[in-house]
């Protein structure tokens, strides 16, 4: 598995994991991220990582840096209405 030299997955660990009893695929080794402080926000209804991101930073495709921060394995979990999440400064 290859990705670009930029990509915040170029340098992590990565494992060989059988699929189908047969087949080999390569995975990135899963992390959690260390914990990064941020400004509190609290979630209302519809909220969305990328438009969070896009009016925070000027760029949606960052909202990783949210899901980051709060080292939430599923994404979606971040947006619950009502939820207080971190959302740093880059």
């Amino acid at each position: 598995m290859a990705f670009l030299p930029n990509s915040r997955y170029a340098k992590l660990p990565t494992v060989e994991v059988k699929i189908d009893g047969e087949r080999t695929t390569t995975i990135v080794k899963m992390r959690r991220p260390p914990r990064i402080e941020g400004s509190p926000m609290t979630i209302a209804a519809h909220d969305r990582l990328d438009v969070i991101a896009q009016e925070r930073y000027g760029n949606a495709t960052e909202y990783w840096h949210i899901a980051d921060a709060n080292t939430e394995l599923v994404a979606t979990d971040l947006v619950e209405t009502g939820r207080v999440i971190e959302v740093p400064e880059k």
